[in-house]
């Protein structure tokens, strides 16, 4: 009776591993996190744009980092409709600072829900796709940088996906929690003109000395994390290759 429910109990072990192996077969690294459940997790889902010539890469100011530099980009949001979906996953919301952070997928989640979180990232329903987003961003951040100018270029271009990080998850300086960022870094789609007359007005603003707002960094200077008097914010790393170096620097609150 004993060695029935020993092997009975090893063949359902087996094949809940199985079935948890082949469910998260795209993210198998979060597994680990099933080992520590309750712990806190925070997540965040964002989107980055590669804007280069050669060994040149554009970067922005941060208005919430001033002195500092970083790719285009921001955070992707959620649809309305999906609040609820995202409540069943455990999601809570980042306190906001401003409303234009409504919806944004950065907030926490409780360890044993991040595998089922990062499935329904990939499934890519209930979320604003990642060309929307680069879109909206580059109107806040192109206002932002004294370019306006370009917004009207922003919203007719495409991208083309260049990888997909999933960062961490690594223990935050200071705080109780450990933080996963999933990424997903873009090029531009050079297939219609109005993303050569965006790419060269960029490229532009990022090699004259008198734009404060945009300026060009080395492969080098990214992962040194300077670029003469500029500091270059840590997540300009993915633009190079799917590993940061350094830790995050945090913002002006």
């Amino acid at each position: 009776m004993i060695e029935k429910i020993v092997v009975g109990a090893a063949v359902a072990l087996l094949g809940w591993t199985a079935r948890t192996l082949v469910q998260n077969r795209r993210h198998l690294s979060l597994l680990r996190l099933l080992l520590t459940p309750r712990r806190s997790i925070r997540v965040s889902v964002a989107v980055l744009l590669c804007v280069q010539d050669e060994d040149h890469y554009v970067l922005f100011g941060s208005p919430t980092r001033p002195g500092s530099f970083g790719p285009p980009g921001g955070v992707v949001k959620y649809h309305e409709s999906e609040r609820g979906g995202v409540k069943k996953l455990r999601f809570e919301p980042e306190p906001r600072t401003n409303a234009v952070m409504k919806h944004d997928l950065r907030g926490f989640l409780p360890a044993v829900m991040v595998p089922g979180f990062a499935r329904w990232l990939h499934r890519g329903t209930g979320r604003e796709p990642s060309a929307d987003c680069l879109r909206r961003e580059l109107a806040e951040e192109l206002g932002e940088v004294g370019r306006p100018d370009l917004t009207h270029l922003s919203q007719a271009v495409g991208f083309s996906l260049v990888r997909k990080v999933i960062d961490g998850p690594w223990k935050v300086p200071g705080e109780q929690y450990r933080q996963i960022r999933f990424l997903e870094v873009y090029d531009l789609l050079r297939d219609r003109p109005e993303a050569e007359e965006l790419r060269a007005a960029l490229l532009a603003s990022s090699r004259d000395p008198g734009d404060s707002q945009v300026i060009g960094a080395t492969r080098q200077e990214i992962l040194r994390g300077r670029s003469g008097p500029h500091q270059i914010l840590p997540q300009s790393a993915f633009l190079v290759g799917d590993r940061r170096v350094r830790e995050d620097i945090q913002p002006v609150r």
